[in-house]
């Protein structure tokens, strides 16, 4: 069997107890950083066997990890932060076992872009999520493509790019209002709204640090 948990995005706090019985009763657990998930687990005293699966080593390690499970381990998949498979690596993974017809269990959580979207007070009856935008090719590109997109629109955004991408929304989406998520759940969470022109004048007051979510509202929407 392989388990899809999720993790707390910053606020251990946040995990589930259904996810911590998961996390002690498998064989194995996959996961981005064995560093990063070995901290988790250290917290709650668990001691399951880590094998790393980024997305360099992802399509190496597959045939392994699906033999395994074959066999009669059961293995849990992990991402960093939140719920794996979502703008991370492991989707190859799950549809893998699907085709060895291995049963796929989903173990919920947090979620950055569910929960941007339930605090950010912009419609969310219909949206669509784009992850990270390109960083390079085709990032242009997709912001026009965005730009004529009438539901909301869900990203993610790096620290290193954030203050790029709201020029990029006040060239592109002017008129539309932003919430940005900063920090989610961790100790100096903020969410800021506004027009892109407004956000890009309070930015002196901000740290551009952590990890982004911006949520974009329809067009036309005030």
């Amino acid at each position: 069997m392989l388990y899809i948990v999720a993790t707390p995005i910053g606020n251990l706090k946040d995990i589930t107890l259904r996810a911590l019985e998961i996390l002690q009763k498998v064989d194995f657990i996959v996961c981005e950083d064995t560093r990063t998930t070995g901290n988790l687990l250290r917290h709650f005293d668990l001691h399951t066997k880590l094998i790393s699966f980024n997305a360099r080593m992802e399509e190496k390690k597959i045939n392994s990890v699906i033999s395994r499970i074959k066999l009669g381990d059961t293995c849990a998949l992990l991402s960093d932060a939140g719920t794996p498979a979502i703008s991370d690596p492991g989707v190859r993974l799950v549809n893998m076992a699907h085709k060895n017809e291995i049963e796929v269990v989903g173990i919920p959580g947090a979620n950055a872009a569910i929960l941007a979207l339930s605090i950010a007070g912009l419609p969310t009856d219909s949206f669509v999520f784009e992850g990270f935008l390109p960083q390079k090719k085709g990032r242009q590109k997709k912001l026009k493509t965005l730009a004529e997109e009438e539901r909301t629109i869900v990203l993610y955004e790096s620290m290193y790019r954030i203050e790029k991408l709201i020029n990029e929304l006040n060239e592109y989406m002017p008129k539309r209002i932003i919430a940005i998520g900063r920090e989610l759940t961790k100790k100096f969470e903020e969410l800021w709204r506004g027009y892109p022109n407004e956000l890009l004048e309070s930015l002196p007051e901000h740290k551009l640090k952590g990890e982004f979510v911006v949520i974009i509202a329809p067009i036309n929407w005030k």
